[in-house]
């Protein structure tokens, strides 16, 4: 891949998805193998205003290694450096850049209850200084290859090809290309969120369903000041930025504790590291009360048992069949692409900025209205080529959202 385009999707990262301005700090997240695409997103973050970048890099093999040789209480223990780090942070509020690139059988064979257990007693300790970072700062995700991951998504091809048809898919989903300016793209995207996110709100739906032949059938309420988000948002300063790149899903978040029916998986998940595939929810009063997999149910146990929420529904999220990222027709085994290709839902904490006037409630008047609280948001796809969405407003007129896979809205 050429490294005048890769560069421009270096700058894109910096700044249309952290949006990073003079003077602000800058955190990276990213693989060790990552090293050379790193230090372009540092020297355009620094291009930007950055008055301090800091790389924080991360390791599959490293990981498996702290959790086979570690003691629970070890892997349960927050450092004090650690917190420290933590509480600079949710003070000088950083911009943060995740880089992934993970191969999505990383982490097969990991302890599984080491890995719930360590990560219940750390969220005690590090919940107050995420909280106190909700909707305060700049962040974006974007991926690069790997050619573990590389090889995942195209078996059939010899390493160094499968790298090189993944940066091609990667830069294409984010509309950088020799020819194009996708700083530009970025800003009309973002008013064609704004578009049907508008129209989205102005029915004030009760609540959605979902029905698809492959036994999907699946009710779920909304709050009276839910509302749908798409594309780029705003913090609490004004600062505009764009969290995923790409995305091209809509999505807001339902009342806690009313949901009805079955939901099946159209994608497999990759969770913890590990895939787990052909799998189904079923949810009574809001929560999940039977679930099931073809492989990796043990894994879907550990999920929804996290803590009191994680069995409860965080997100709705809209993605028509008929998709920029779906018409690749690639398996990314990735949730960032691939629930861009698919409708889906997420278990776990909902979004607070997806309930109108959001900028003046507390943590717990957000709660209490029924914003899903928990330590996990895990997105799992369930758009289908035929799947139809119908949303009910309070008075219950019936408006079809989906027919067939696809807006009619």
């Amino acid at each position: 891949m050429k490294k005048s385009i890769i560069k421009k999707y270096a700058k894109l990262i910096v700044r249309v998805g952290a949006n990073v301005q003079k003077g602000q700090p800058v955190v990276v997240y990213a693989d060790v193998d990552q090293a050379d695409f790193v230090n372009l997103v540092v020297d355009e973050a620094y291009k930007a205003g950055a008055k301090l970048v800091t790389v924080n890099w991360t390791s599959d093999k490293l990981t498996k290694l702290n959790y086979r040789h570690q003691s629970l209480k070890t892997l349960s223990t927050v450092l004090s450096w650690q917190e420290e780090k933590l509480k600079w942070m949710s003070e000088e509020l950083p911009c943060i850049i995740h880089i992934i690139s993970d191969d999505p059988d990383g982490l097969k064979g990991i302890n599984m209850d080491k890995v719930q257990k360590s990560s219940q007693a750390r969220y005690k300790v590090t919940k107050k200084y995420s909280d106190a970072m909700e909707n305060r700062h700049q962040w974006t995700i974007a991926a690069v290859p790997s050619k573990a991951w590389a090889k995942k998504v195209f078996p059939e091809l010899r390493t160094s090809a499968a790298v090189e048809k993944l940066w091609n898919c990667i830069l294409d989903t984010v509309y950088v290309s020799e020819d194009t300016d996708p700083i530009d793209v970025w800003a009309k995207v973002n008013e064609d969120f704004k578009a049907r996110c508008d129209k989205l709100n102005s029915y004030h739906f009760d609540h959605i369903c979902y029905k698809s032949s492959n036994g999907t059938d699946f009710t779920c309420w909304l709050m009276p000041k839910s509302r749908w988000c798409g594309g780029g948002e705003y913090d609490l300063s004004g600062r505009y930025f764009n969290p995923n790149l790409p995305t091209v899903e809509i999505f807001t978040t339902p009342q806690k504790g009313r949901a009805e029916g079955k939901v099946v998986s159209t994608k497999p998940l990759s969770y913890q590291g590990q895939l787990i595939e052909n799998f189904w929810f079923t949810f009574k009063d809001g929560k999940v009360v039977d679930y099931g997999a073809e492989k990796g149910r043990e894994l879907l146990e550990k999920m929804v048992t996290m803590d009191e929420g994680a069995a409860m529904i965080g997100e709705l999220a809209l993605v028509q069949y008929d998709s920029p990222i779906n018409n690749q027709n690639v398996l990314y085994y990735d949730t960032l692409f691939d629930e861009n290709a698919s409708c889906h839902i997420a278990l776990g904490r909902g979004f607070n900025d997806c309930v109108e006037g959001y900028e003046s409630m507390s943590q717990k008047e957000l709660e209490d209205m029924g914003v899903n609280d928990s330590m996990i948001h895990v997105d799992f796809m369930i758009g289908s080529k035929d799947l139809d969405i119908t949303g009910y407003t309070a008075n219950g007129e019936a408006v079809k959202i989906f027919e067939n896979g696809n807006f009619v809205i």
